[in-house]
């Protein structure tokens, strides 16, 4: 079952990406008490997520913080390390990393998807949400293949 407007996030293990190094953090926990948006790609470093993606929410990020966005993230299905470096390659320091190595808050959102057709075995869906207090306040959930309402300037027009 996939996650909904109204649910509250699961608890389940990411790596949150950090100058001193990865550090676990519990998925409820982390977005308790704030209001973030949060955005997932399928890969760091694949086509549309290096080129349009992430650097959408970089752009944009003085934007969503006047519109009441306190963090931005982002989580892939990719180890911590992976995520350091895309996010130091694409200067990304306004942007949270959460990385999902195994997959599983990727699976307990019902978001993940199977890439093996392309070489890249089970990851996330490309999604945006918002969520306020550990509760999804919105979702837009990409159809295979496309970038549109996962995109920050659609995520804006939401807020």
């Amino acid at each position: 079952m996939t996650i909904s407007v109204g649910d509250a996030l699961p608890s389940v293990r990411l790596t949150k990406v950090t100058a001193e190094g990865p550090e676990p953090v519990d998925s409820a926990e982390y977005f308790k008490g704030r209001r973030v948006a949060l955005f997932a790609v399928p890969g760091a470093f694949t086509p549309t997520c290096s080129a349009r993606h992430l650097p959408g929410y970089l752009d944009k990020a003085g934007e969503l913080r006047a519109k009441g966005v306190e963090e931005i993230a982002c989580t892939a299905v990719n180890d911590a390390f992976v995520l350091g470096a895309w996010a130091k390659q694409n200067g990304a320091e306004g942007v949270t990393m959460l990385a999902d190595g195994n997959g599983e808050f990727a699976s307990a959102l019902g978001l993940d998807m199977d890439g093996s057709k392309y070489g890249m075995g089970k990851r996330s869906q490309r999604y945006a949400m918002v969520v306020n207090d550990g509760v999804v306040e919105s979702l837009e959930v990409e159809a295979p293949g496309e970038f549109r309402v996962s995109s920050a300037e659609h995520l804006l027009t939401l807020l």
